[in-house]
């Protein structure tokens, strides 16, 4: 069996993504007007450095944009061809934006090549540490503002890009003393901070890249079926709990589990017991938006399974 909050659950997914788009919305004003005023500063100053920060804060801003349509997309109900509805959407948009900071890593290395093997030296230096520290502030408020909205709805992909935001914030930093460097007599700091920038990006990459990779895979914490497990064996009527597959679809958690109940009950009384687990696991898990209940019969003269099932031969697993 298989079952949601019901109503009030629908609302309160509507309103979770609601928020998300909101945060969005803000933060690419935030960053938007951040990023104009570096790049304006970058160009007229020549500074490689400020405009490998400048190009990333533009691709973090555009980034911002798929997951704008994904948390749009979750607002639709399930029908007949998206039976699990859009929940997924999140996530291929959290793929997208590996791919376009992965871009602009590209484009910071390129542009701090041809500042390097050129040797031209920026200009502007005291407006460009300006727009460096400009940078900082503007991608750290932004960033407080995702984590904070992400947490309180559950959006893992909206806090991950909030911390991206915080990197973000770091490397106009970099970018600030790269400016400094060449003030202080050193003409190759600029591009070297421009260098510095391109793998703090390649950093991020891999490191979102293997949250999104892992959502994409179906991973889940293995702490999480545990307490599905023990809130489920917890329900009065259950002898065991088996086979427990959970996964995150976007910002919302799915999960399949088998209970064990006296073989000698009636149908409609093992039903009834699943559903108590069913409702108990709702209660228990904030983003759950989906559980399914199998009842196996037990008796006592045949053992539980076992509980994570034994693994397959050809199963591979991490020491």
């Amino acid at each position: 069996m298989a079952g949601d909050h019901g109503h009030s659950h629908v609302d309160t997914s509507v309103l979770t993504s609601e928020r998300g788009i909101q945060a969005l919305k803000v933060s690419i004003v935030g960053l938007l007007l951040t990023a104009l005023f570096q790049a304006g500063i970058a160009i007229v100053g020549g500074s490689a450095g400020l405009l490998a920060d400048t190009l990333h804060n533009f691709a973090d801003m555009f980034t911002a944009l798929p997951l704008w349509i994904a948390f749009a997309l979750q607002r639709r109900a399930a029908n007949r061809r998206y039976t699990y509805g859009y929940n997924r959407a999140e996530d291929v948009a959290g793929a997208i934006i590996v791919l376009v900071i992965l871009a602009s890593a590209g484009i910071a290395a390129y542009e701090s090549y041809v500042k390097l093997v050129s040797e031209s030296v920026p200009r502007l230096l005291g407006w460009g540490m300006v727009a460096g520290l400009v940078g900082f502030v503007g991608n750290e408020l932004v960033a407080e503002y995702r984590i904070k909205v992400g947490k309180e709805i559950g959006s893992a992909a909206l806090v991950a890009d909030g911390q991206h935001a915080r990197v973000d914030g770091l490397t106009s930093l970099a970018a600030f003393f790269g400016l400094l460097g060449v003030r202080l007599g050193f003409p190759v700091a600029d591009p070297i901070a421009g260098f510095v920038i391109t793998i703090g990006i390649l950093f991020i990459v891999f490191d979102v890249g293997g949250d999104i990779m892992g959502r994409l895979m179906d991973a889940i914490e293995p702490e999480t079926i545990g307490r599905i497990e023990r809130c489920a064996a917890s329900v009065e009527g259950v002898a065991g709990v088996h086979d427990v597959r959970a996964r995150w679809i976007g910002h919302k958690l799915a999960c399949e589990l088998h209970i064990a109940v006296d073989g000698e009950i009636s149908v409609v009384e093992g039903h009834d017991i699943a559903e108590e687990v069913r409702h108990a696991l709702l209660h228990e898990f904030e983003r759950l938006n989906d559980v399914i209940v199998h009842v196996d019969p037990w008796r006592e003269d045949h053992p539980l399974p076992a509980s994570p099932p034994a693994p397959h031969a050809h199963d591979v697993h991490d020491e």
